[in-house]
């Protein structure tokens, strides 16, 4: 793809499918918390879980005099007990495996500290040049400072980047920060729209 020298992953939806991982994270602490768990049939709650950073998540659920204690709670929990709900994409790894090898790619997501163990966990971390999660920055996603940090972390131009990203929240922050935007999937829109990880990978392998 012509003038792209770098690409930036969001990890929920797009390379990994883990909505059910991420609903048993958030019901942990809103057991302990003696508050009733989300249902995915409570599709807006539930997507929030899937997208958010934690301590909007938290405040929406809980309101915030309850979040610093919930935010404190999920401090302790261990997310590798909730890494079996997480189901890679059809073809990813083998995709960045082909891209890694013309491109320096990153991650920005709007987890916390629970990526590097999930990258590690799937054998993923030495495709990525950088990580940039919800604790590396003042404002999540859709505030575009994550992609920003990726962008000089990655030492290259916004307008030298794709992000990659399947959600309203992701487009917003690409199209705030300047970067172009592929959505995958079909929850959002973009300048691209791909279905999988070998139809991006043919998109950038062929320009």
């Amino acid at each position: 793809m012509k003038g792209i020298s770098g690409i930036i992953y969001d990890c929920d939806g797009v390379l990994f499918e883990s909505r059910q991982a991420n609903l048993d994270y958030y019901n942990a602490v809103l057991t302990h918390l003696g508050e009733p768990a989300v249902t995915a049939a409570e599709k807006e709650r539930a997507h929030l879980c899937h997208t958010a950073a934690s301590p909007k998540v938290f405040e929406v659920l809980l309101g915030p005099e309850r979040t610093p204690e919930a935010l404190s709670y999920a401090a302790t929990l261990d997310f590798r007990r909730f890494i079996p709900g997480m189901t890679p994409e059809p073809g990813m790894a083998e995709a960045l495996g082909t891209l890694s090898g013309r491109y320096p790619l990153a991650v920005a997501t709007n987890r916390g500290t629970s990526m590097v163990e999930v990258l590690a966990h799937f054998g993923l971390s030495a495709y990525f040049s950088t990580v940039v999660t919800s604790r590396d920055v003042v404002f999540p996603k859709p505030h575009p400072e994550m992609l920003l940090l990726a962008a000089k972390r990655l030492g290259l131009e916004t307008g030298e980047l794709l992000f990659v990203g399947d959600s309203e929240l992701d487009r917003e922050a690409a199209g705030s920060a300047g970067i172009r935007f592929a959505a995958y999937g079909e929850r959002t829109t973009g300048e691209f729209r791909v279905s999988g990880h070998a139809e991006l990978a043919t998109l950038l392998m062929g320009g």
